[in-house]
């Protein structure tokens, strides 16, 4: 189960165990698990952008060579992930 939508989704909830979750009074809250199934973390995309990129050796060897021979591989590369990964 995906603790962090159910934390998202019920603010109430302070404590997850065994996929029940509870809140502060130890009150059981029932929570939607389609809801939470279909919630997607508004963070995702940098989780995405973040396992894309190269590394930044990668990234530095591409801006020397794009300097010493006037292109553009870097900016190109970092420009697909960003747009295959785009902000919400």
């Amino acid at each position: 189960m995906n603790h962090e939508a159910i934390y998202a989704l019920y603010p109430s909830v302070v404590r997850i165990l065994n996929d029940r979750a509870y809140d502060a009074n130890g009150v059981e809250v029932i929570y939607d698990a389609d809801a939470v199934t279909a919630w997607v973390s508004p963070d995702q995309y940098k989780r995405q952008r973040r396992a894309s990129y190269p590394t930044i050796a990668d990234q530095l060897d591409m801006l020397y060579w794009d300097k010493i021979n006037g292109t553009t591989t870097w900016q190109d590369t970092i420009t697909a992930i960003k747009q295959e990964n785009p902000k919400p």
